[in-house]
């Protein structure tokens, strides 16, 4: 009886003494992404979908980082994390990206890169905000910026910020023209 009271008393323990901070409910804002939107270099006031989009980031040893959650697609926008450990994210936007019949990535050619890569810089000052000791941080992004690498055969021909201050996913931070 002693043992049985004692094993109750400890699980009683247990239950009551998690506080509201030992959870991270789904509900609570974590660190937004940016948010691009892609609209046509004619007709500038028109979004413009571009053809098998597939984006990826380029880290400091310069090999690419694939994100969870984005896949090769035709799209008018797309969400993209930046680096909350540094203060620039270089991004590597492929159009007209495809995967065979077999899996493996192919763009029609035999070229090694594919689809048609163009490299945008996105810089951006980060403050660390403290959400909760089971949330932990997240971040918010200042002072945004982008530049476009050019080279001989961008398809995306002018970038512009919209929104400079990315602290939602409500919103584009920045518009892509093609």
């Amino acid at each position: 009886m002693k043992k049985t009271s004692i094993l109750i008393l400890l699980i009683l323990l247990a239950v009551f003494a998690c506080e509201k901070d030992d959870i991270c409910s789904e509900a609570t804002a974590t660190t937004p992404q940016l948010v691009v939107r892609f609209y046509d270099a004619l007709i500038p006031e028109d979004t413009k979908s571009v053809s098998g989009l597939f984006v990826y980031g380029i880290n400091d040893a310069n090999e690419a980082v694939f994100f969870k959650n984005i896949t090769v697609g035709t799209k008018d926008s797309i969400a993209i994390p930046l680096r909350t450990d540094s203060d620039m994210t270089k991004l590597v936007f492929h159009s007209d990206f495809s995967i065979d019949d077999n899996g493996t990535p192919d763009d029609g050619s035999d070229d090694i890169v594919l689809g048609n890569p163009d490299v945008v810089d996105v810089s951006y000052v980060r403050d660390d905000i403290y959400v909760s000791r089971a949330c932990g941080y997240k971040a918010t992004f200042t002072n945004l910026g982008a530049v476009l690498t050019l080279d001989t055969d961008n398809w995306a021909t002018q970038i512009t910020i919209e929104n400079n201050t990315i602290d939602n996913e409500n919103t584009a931070h920045i518009n892509i023209y093609h």
